[in-house]
């Protein structure tokens, strides 16, 4: 198994090569606004890094989101070229679900990103594991009462530290490709079937078609 794992639903350029038990190389890059600009180049370092070529992945692995529209697509477009050039099965997993692994808590705790809007992405987890609920878009006031309190990780949780009063600082921020792949080796390991590489948006794109948009033809 080699696993080429890839995220572009946060802010964070993620990718990673996983071999199934390890690991093989990693890299990440902060920047909302150019993920079309830095995955490509980013999945080139980790294979000179791994000194492996594309034609070795046997599996990708891609965030489905929760994630902004723009941001996300690009991922999962560059993971469905790479599954169909390659061959190779595509696999899913939730955003959120690799920032929790990535926390490594065995308590239960809360995920958020930052959805932009003044929202939040988040969901609950019993450990770095296990989910308990689906993921959600909300504003921070109006979740206030469910996760003042409860240990918080996320970019989401740190941006809103009036309200996800038990944030970690120390935990993970943005995503990790890395993380990603280490959970869905597991997931594969031990036969769980894994999610459809389909995004998981929440919310309509920021960009629509003016409502008194006014079609003009030629006579």
């Amino acid at each position: 198994m080699l696993l080429l794992a890839l995220d572009t639903a946060t802010p964070a350029v993620t990718v990673a090569l996983h071999d199934g038990s390890r690991v093989l190389a990693a890299a990440a890059e902060v920047d909302a606004r150019r993920h079309g600009e830095l995955l490509l180049p980013a999945v080139d370092r980790v294979l000179a890094e791994a000194g492996l070529k594309l034609d070795a992945v046997s599996d990708i692995v891609v965030g489905v989101g929760p994630g902004p529209y723009t941001g996300l697509r690009v991922g999962l477009v560059t993971a469905a070229t790479f599954g169909a050039a390659l061959d190779v099965p595509v696999h899913g997993l939730c955003s959120l679900d690799g920032i929790a692994y990535a926390s490594g808590l065995t308590e239960p705790f809360v995920v958020a990103t930052d959805a932009r809007r003044k929202e939040v992405y988040w969901a609950r987890y019993a450990d770095a594991h296990t989910r308990l609920t689906e993921p959600a878009v909300d504003r921070p006031a109006e979740i206030a009462d469910e996760v003042a309190g409860v240990p918080a990780v996320g970019a989401g949780a740190l941006l809103y530290d009036t309200v996800f009063t038990g944030v970690r600082r120390d935990g993970p921020e943005h995503q990790s490709a890395a993380a990603l792949a280490g959970l869905a080796a597991r997931k594969l390991a031990a036969g769980e079937e894994l999610l459809p590489p389909r995004p998981l948006y929440l919310r309509r794109p920021d960009a629509q078609v003016p409502a008194n948009y006014k079609v003009v033809t030629p006579r």
